[in-house]
């Protein structure tokens, strides 16, 4: 099985075959993001997408998800990925679940009756990076789209019946902004409804534009009880319902994971206790080594 370049994918699809059909991301300039750099974005040959999925039939006994990678594969034509989602369902009956990245750009370049055929399909989750619901700080890092843009987005994806996992980075605002950061990703969430939340915490590598931001002293970065006070602020502000929250990614602080609205509360109190205690110093600590 061929694939090019480095293995991006989403940690709720650890255990997902995964298929490569795009390469690349079509957008590429956020500020803040490390991935696909030494990739020209271009779309697979459809041959060889199947070349890689027979493949994997012979290999693999059972695949109980397949996630289509790289960056946005919802860039694809809606012809090229109904006949790729149609052969998976042949090759592999017992499929239960096809993920894949998509931005807003390429969500509105969908119209409701192509997402709904991809959703019969088995088009099951869609993962979106939010990143901000703030205008200044999704600017700033350049991601090409407004906060309305990543509302009327998420809200087709959901509509259609496909499930949409979205991803907001703590600390992207850093400390000029964290507090309009958490606020107004807040409202887009209320907004959109997804069914999954994802918290990351902001890594800067040193071949982004953001490093040298920083190195230059035009972004600070938050330190952990920071980013926990900015969490917190995102959290109390949210008011949706069968949602499941996690910020339990490698790159947290802090261990956080419930339904909303009903573990609410909990996880506000998990947050206040660290703040109170000397746990989140001694994970600064630790990340620091």
């Amino acid at each position: 099985m061929n694939y090019e370049g480095s293995v991006f994918r989403p940690p709720s699809e650890a255990r997902s075959l995964i298929i490569q059909v795009t390469i690349g991301c079509s957008h590429n300039k956020c500020t803040f993001c490390y991935m696909y750099k030494e990739k020209q974005f271009r779309v697979r040959k459809i041959e060889d997408v199947k070349n890689d999925l027979d493949e994997s039939r012979v290999r693999y006994r059972e695949i109980k998800r397949i996630f289509l990678a790289d960056g946005d594969a919802l860039a694809l034509k809606t012809d090229k990925l109904k006949e790729i989602l149609e052969y998976i369902k042949l090759i592999f009956p017992e499929c239960e679940r096809v993920g894949i990245y998509t931005s807003p750009q390429n969500i509105s370049k969908k119209s409701e009756d192509d997402l709904v055929l991809l959703s019969s399909l088995g088009l099951g989750i869609a993962y979106l990076g939010l990143e901000s619901g703030s205008d200044t700080v999704l600017e700033n890092v350049k991601k090409g789209v407004t906060s309305a843009d990543m509302i009327e987005a998420g809200k087709k994806v959901v509509e259609a019946g496909i499930k949409l996992s979205v991803m907001v980075i703590s600390g992207l605002g850093g400390r000029e902004l964290w507090k309009e950061h958490a606020i107004e990703s807040a409202r887009v969430l209320n907004e959109i409804k997804p069914n999954y939340i994802g918290l990351l915490t902001l890594l800067v590598e040193p071949e982004t534009e953001m490093f040298k931001q920083i190195r230059a002293g035009e972004f600070q970065l938050l330190k952990a009880k920071e980013v926990l006070l900015e969490t917190k602020e995102l959290l109390t502000r949210l008011n949706v319902n069968a949602c499941t929250f996690r910020s339990n990614h490698a790159s947290n602080y802090l261990n956080l994971a419930g339904e909303l609205s009903e573990d609410k509360e909990r996880l506000l109190k998990q947050i206040d206790d660290a703040l109170l205690g000397e746990h989140v110093l001694n994970i600064e600590t630790y990340r620091r080594l």
